[in-house]
């Protein structure tokens, strides 16, 4: 699905309102503060890929407020990459501010109030990630809001480049094919952040940072051993068994829940992929559940509904050309 809207046709007296639900329609509720409301002019085009979304957003100056009252019905936590291509962007969360240039991009939590502003006409891509798909991937990718990362080396150009190119190849796309390197553009988001040397020290001491990065890797290799336990785990990455479980409850997590939640991601993502033509039963056993009832039963405690059930809601969602319709 691609949607665009503008302001160019609509009355001075309605641009502000118009730009409050084009931004709602798109990212979530914020409240908007323009310089000048009844000349303010914007465009915002937004491609969907699956569960995420990438926008180009440009518009004269402006300044966004989310605010508690905009989170407090929300159902999920959802992240925003913004991307400045022109002009400097100003954002503060959590007690913490960045002034971010092109060259850069940063992330944004939906769970938390914050202020984003640009003080002159500005040009800037957007990818908006449900905190899940994230947390799938990475623990605790909160900790990364307000960090500035790169944007034209490495995987952060690797990242910005695709980000930059899909919406071209929109429209030769097959639903499957934007599931799928929706995915991929989520991975890659993932490299770029780990890339940062400042991810591998952001948790309680840089020794155990390291020590839980390389677990946790380890762990997400191998989700799919039937013999991933604690103790392997721990005799793998050459640390006791004790040690391992100190380490997780810094996380608040126990090694157990993590590795289950970890398959149910994983689970999930396979029902969801289009091209995945496997039972419900296969996928579970591939990611190492060698109990069906209990993986049906895990599964609706997370999600809500049976894998069968979810898979069917899902397919029925991409058929219909508008993504999951999940409640």
């Amino acid at each position: 699905m691609k949607t665009s809207i503008t302001t160019s046709a609509t009355r001075a007296p309605d641009r502000s309102r118009h730009w409050h639900e084009a931004i709602a329609s798109a990212y979530f509720p914020l409240d908007l503060r323009f310089r000048d409301a009844d000349r303010f002019s914007g465009d915002l085009t937004t491609w969907q890929f699956g569960d995420v979304s990438i926008s180009r957003l440009t518009s004269d100056a402006l300044q966004y407020h989310r605010l508690p009252h905009h989170f407090r019905a929300a159902r999920e936590e959802e992240f925003l990459v913004t991307v400045p291509a022109k002009a400097e962007v100003f954002f503060s969360q959590c007690g913490k501010d960045i002034k971010c240039p092109p060259g850069g991009f940063f992330l944004e939590r939906s769970s938390e109030p914050y202020q984003f502003s640009h003080a002159e006409p500005a040009d800037m891509w957007v990818l908006k990630v449900e905190a899940d798909a994230l947390a799938g991937r990475m623990r605790a990718p909160d900790r990364f809001c307000t960090l500035q990362f790169e944007a034209n080396n490495g995987a952060g150009g690797l990242f910005t480049d695709m980000l930059h190119l899909l919406p071209a190849r929109f429209d030769g796309m097959t639903q499957e094919a934007r599931v799928t390197v929706g995915r991929q553009l989520v991975d890659l988001l993932v490299l770029a952040i780990k890339a940062d040397d400042r991810v591998l020290t952001s948790g309680n001491s840089t020794v155990r940072g390291a020590h839980l990065a390389r677990i946790e890797a380890y762990m997400r290799a191998n989700l799919q051993d039937f013999r991933l336990d604690p103790e392997r785990i721990a005799r793998a990455c050459g640390i006791s068994t004790r040690y391992l479980h100190e380490l997780f409850r810094d996380t608040g997590q126990t090694v157990r829940s993590w590795i289950r939640d970890q398959r149910l991601m994983a689970c999930r993502e396979a029902l969801e992929d289009p091209g995945n033509f496997q039972t419900a039963a296969e996928i579970a056993y591939r990611w190492g559940f060698g109990d069906q009832t209990q993986f049906s039963r895990v599964f609706k405690a997370e999600f809500g509904m049976p894998p069968g059930e979810f898979r069917e809601k899902v397919r029925a969602g991409q058929r219909d050309g508008a993504g999951p319709v999940l409640s």
